[in-house]
């Protein structure tokens, strides 16, 4: 069953990201997608700073926004963001590699709440977000054709 369920998380993170051309933009690369579970990194580059040479907020958000996705639809339901709260603790720099980790911290009916943890590279906390997800009944995050 645990093969099924990360298959089924394989084929979401490469058929998401096949269309995510928002993530692509920023140069997000996905570490890993496990079932309710995921990360990615983003190098912060000079057009991501803002007037105060450090990365703008709402870039880091995105971040954390596109991990939350990625986790709560690997499980191939359609699965939206329904709000998030982030706080953002420390300043991404050019140069940083941000990395946004995901985990489920509850799933019940249609609704899910996630947590993320954005560092960069020296493990530093960069922000912390909490998304709210709500699952489209009977809808597949992504089309299975190309499967098998």
């Amino acid at each position: 069953m645990a093969d099924g369920a990360q298959q089924t998380a394989d084929l979401v993170r490469e058929g998401m990201f096949r269309n995510d051309r928002a993530s692509k933009l920023l140069g997000m690369q996905i570490v890993s997608v496990t079932p309710g579970a995921a990360t990615l990194s983003m190098t912060v580059r000079d057009e991501m700073l803002n007037g105060h040479d450090i990365c703008h907020g709402g870039l880091i958000a995105t971040l954390a926004d596109s991990a939350f996705a990625f986790a709560c639809n690997s499980y191939n339901e359609l699965t939206v963001a329904s709000g998030f709260a982030i706080d953002l603790l420390a300043p991404g720099r050019l140069g940083d590699v941000l990395t946004a980790r995901t985990i489920e911290v509850s799933r019940a009916g249609r609704t899910g709440v996630y947590d993320t943890e954005v560092t960069n590279q020296r493990g530093e906390r960069i922000a912390v977000f909490r998304g709210r997800s709500y699952t489209m009944k009977g809808k597949p995050a992504v089309a299975e054709k190309n499967a098998g």
